[in-house]
């Protein structure tokens, strides 16, 4: 594994690096040291890489995301009104829904999509999961720096990754959505935003019967996003990447919990929260109010041994494909999970691997990112690929 270090992507303080190893340092760039002539002596072995981490500088979204000043909630209700029903002054004046009743995030999500995306149609059956958009476009947008890092630059000119003008575009980026959920939304968004080709695969053939049928009502989409079914539990990569296959990324939102028990209470925590965000807002709680606003089904919420469990066989299968894609990414909820992966990483021959902290609010949210290619093999999959 090679350590590396660059300048950091935009919304990024500075590059962080985990505590070095004892058995081994990080070498500094040749550029913040001066070339001394050194006595001959024995090689040294070569350095082990250490994660490095993008902080935001802020609690906002990525520069690039369009939702990081709100709503425009009068644009929002004038491309879908059925959502004005569900709008109302919230106690500073601004306007708002009530983001724990489902029907008014799912409309607020076809109106972003409809007034931002371009999309014209969006639905997902009751009881799946209703995603964020913002958060999860910002997602796409910290993946296309990464993107970015790997695409050469023009003749003496620099990639100017912060407004996006040297990001990778159009369908010769290659991107593989791992457990897509019934909303299809990263592919939706990556699409539309970054105009990606998209394989978005799932265990579950309702999830993905929908998004086929989201594709089937914007015309825009389609020959675009290809679906395939994991027929096996077990396994993420096989029997998905096949042996013509090359992603320039995979991504993944993985399941958090690792029983049904656990997700529960998860949920009912995230209940509690929203009533007590609504009653200090001034906004009354009905007492029977037990439903979840973001719902959730079982292989989106929860799995046998957790998100740890998951990551690691997602680390393990990843090896087996590690010339075929450029960067191998997922999110990661649990902060104490990273250190585990970031073992199994050095033990599968993973070249370089980065932790990408986005913010939201006084959420945080990591991606974890790794590569099993040098930094040479970069070059020229930028080159010839991307």
């Amino acid at each position: 594994m090679t350590p590396s270090r660059k300048p950091a992507r935009p919304g990024a303080k500075k590059v962080v690096s985990q505590k070095p190893s004892t058995k081994a340092s990080r070498p500094k760039p040749a550029s913040q040291t001066k070339q001394k002539a050194k006595p001959e002596s024995k090689p040294k072995a070569k350095p082990k890489p250490k994660p490095t981490t993008a902080q935001s500088p802020s609690k906002g979204l990525h520069p690039r995301n369009l939702h990081g000043q709100g709503y425009d909630f009068v644009a929002l209700m004038d491309t879908t009104p059925a959502l004005k029903p569900f709008v109302r002054p919230n106690p500073y004046g601004n306007l708002s829904i009530d983001f724990s009743d489902p029907k008014a995030v799912k409309l607020l999500n076809l109106a972003l999509l409809r007034l931002h995306y371009g999309l014209s149609y969006w639905d997902i059956p009751e009881g799946f999961l209703c995603p964020p958009i913002p958060g999860r476009v910002d997602y796409l947008h910290y993946l296309a720096d990464l993107l970015a890092e790997s695409a050469p630059a023009s003749k003496g000119g620099k990639r100017n990754v912060a407004n996006g003008t040297k990001v990778p575009r159009g369908e010769r980026v290659a991107a593989l959505d791992i457990g897509t959920g019934a909303n299809g939304i990263y592919p939706l968004l990556g699409h539309q935003v970054y105009g990606w080709r998209f394989v978005a695969s799932d265990i579950d053939p309702v999830s993905l019967a929908n998004v086929e049928q989201i594709i089937a009502n914007n015309p825009q989409l389609a020959g675009k996003l290809s679906l395939r079914q994991q027929s096996d539990a077990k396994q993420i990569f096989t029997g998905v990447i096949t042996a013509q296959d090359r992603f320039d990324l995979t991504l993944c939102n993985p399941p958090f919990h690792a029983s049904l028990a656990e997700a529960s209470r998860g949920s009912e925590r995230k209940l509690k929260n929203l009533a007590a965000n609504k009653r200090a807002k001034g906004h009354a709680v009905a007492k029977n109010q037990e439903k979840l606003n973001f719902g959730g089904q079982k292989a989106e919420l929860w799995c046998e041994g957790g998100e740890q469990a998951f990551l690691g066989q997602m680390i393990r299968e990843s090896r087996e494909f590690g010339s075929q894609c450029l960067w191998f990414t997922s999110l990661v909820s649990k902060k104490e999970n990273l250190k585990p992966c970031y073992r199994l990483l050095e033990q599968v021959g993973a070249k370089r691997v980065e932790t990408l902290e986005m913010a939201q609010g006084n959420k945080l949210t990591r991606v974890l990112a790794w590569t099993f290619l040098t930094p040479e093999q970069h070059c020229l999959w930028g080159q010839y690929r991307v």
